[in-house]
């Protein structure tokens, strides 16, 4: 295939007398810059992970059968389009090493689902986790990209409400952490990740987006002119402060070079949205749509996506559930309260399957983004009555899964053990993180 500055127009159309006809995606469709990348035989590695709060109704979730004869149980029904893709996971556990002081049941379960580590009990500034698995991926994926990573969320933060006692509540509002006192915002305004995505121009107009990196390079062209005149002025020490700002507007720089060679690529027409939608249903949906736009541009290869956070306590009137997620979750057994909960287990998976839809729908390269994106779904805690951190709901689904399968580990096995696989197949090499003793030993990747 030969790679050159152009691409063909994906609308492109081959005109003759009376007649129309569509051109299939060609190689020469795909822009200069990722059709190397795109292509079948090398294609772009992207990870995503979509988190559900307050644990799960396990006797809807886990199927009976163990391998390729499993069932859908009523949970996962929603996802049966996409059974050959899924690999259902049993057995593996996010239980910390020693009990954590003074509880922090739900700030536990989703620090240590990316991180593999507790938070430690601390209500003011002085947080400690782990780096999480998503920005370990973005850190080597990143690179080729102008976003190194998208963390986004359904719920807004809570700074004083509903959060673990004698926690911050930092650490029930993200499952993103940079480095081990860093946790990454998630953003829930639709309009707020679109200017993220494409600037404050208000739509996907190739016109518009390349205005905006024309303004972008010129202020960065005079920013760097202005340091290096004002470096030669300066003493050692200063100097070496002024380094470590180049740095980062050396990655500026690269970045703006990624949307220079980006901003000829043809994309859905997309308005900025206004907002946060009316109801959860269709905030879901946009925010999914935005994340298929992002992985489509190849803005980003890394996203975190929160459906909720712990201990939200979100009503869902639109499926017929008023009562309050988190003291749901708390069934006491009760029939009814059980019933509830998963109703809004399934609605989530619902929500889910749009989101696999979209991307096994949108081309990319030789096959869809769902061919090439390895997504992980699940939740923190299994029974949350029992604020249960052993055998977690989890699913993995899309670029390199080897689907149809319900894997059932042996009991207690870290949880940390998928995240080396995972982070294996994703072509980043590490030794260890968390509590993990290794990787899986059991092949359910081909490569991503």
């Amino acid at each position: 295939m030969i790679i050159t500055r152009k691409a063909i127009p994906r609308r492109t159309m081959l005109r003759g007398i009376g007649a129309a006809l569509a051109l299939p995606l060609l190689d020469s469709m795909v822009p200069a810059l990722s059709a190397l990348q795109k292509s079948a035989a090398n294609p772009v590695r992207r990870f995503g992970v979509i988190y559900v709060p307050n644990g799960m109704m396990m006797a809807s979730w886990t199927p009976a059968g163990e391998g390729a004869g499993f069932e859908l149980k009523p949970i996962m029904q929603p996802l049966a389009p996409f059974r050959d893709r899924l690999a259902v996971l049993s057995g593996l556990s996010s239980r910390p090493p020693a009990a954590i002081p003074g509880g922090g049941n739900h700030a536990r379960a989703s620090t240590r689902f990316l991180t593999d580590v507790p938070p430690k009990l601390s209500q003011n500034t002085e947080l400690q986790a782990g780096v999480s698995i998503d920005q370990i991926a973005a850190r080597e994926l990143g690179r080729e990209t102008q976003l190194t990573s998208l963390e986004l969320s359904l719920d807004g933060r809570d700074f004083a409400g509903s959060c673990d006692v004698g926690f911050s509540c930092a650490y029930t509002n993200t499952i993103a952490w940079r480095d081990a006192s860093t946790p990454l915002p998630m953003e829930n305004d639709p309009r707020a990740v679109f200017e993220r995505m494409f600037g404050d121009s208000g739509t996907t107009d190739p016109a518009a987006r390349r205005a905006r990196v024309r303004e972008e390079r010129s202020i960065l062209d005079a920013v760097t002119e202005q340091i290096g005149r004002l470096q030669r002025r300066l003493g050692s020490r200063d100097r070496a402060k002024v380094e470590q700002y180049l740095e980062a507007t050396r990655d500026v720089e690269r970045r703006i070079q990624k949307a220079e060679e980006q901003s000829a690529q043809e994309l859905p027409r997309v308005d900025q949205p206004a907002g946060v939608p009316a109801t959860f249903e269709e905030h879901a949906k946009l925010m999914f749509d935005l994340q298929v736009l992002a992985y489509q541009i190849d803005l980003t290869r890394v996203i975190t996506f929160m459906i909720g956070r712990e201990l939200s306590g979100r009503p869902y009137p639109e499926i017929g559930v008023n009562d309050a997620h988190h003291p749901t979750s708390h069934h006491q057994n009760d029939p009814e309260k059980l019933a509830k909960l998963a109703k809004i287990n399934t609605f989530h998976a619902a929500l889910f399957a749009y989101y696999l839809d979209k991307l096994k729908s949108t081309p990319d390269g030789g096959g869809s983004l769902l061919d090439h994106t390895l997504l992980m779904y699940g939740a923190g805690m299994s029974d949350s009555q029992l604020h249960a951190y052993s055998s977690l709901p989890l699913l993995l689904v899309g670029g390199g899964v080897k689907g149809g399968r319900h894997l059932k580990f042996a009991a207690d096995t870290p949880l940390a053990n998928l995240h080396l696989t995972l982070l294996d197949k994703l072509g980043v090499r590490i030794d260890t993180i968390g509590d993990s003793t290794g990787p899986l030993d059991i092949d359910m990747l081909s490569g991503v």
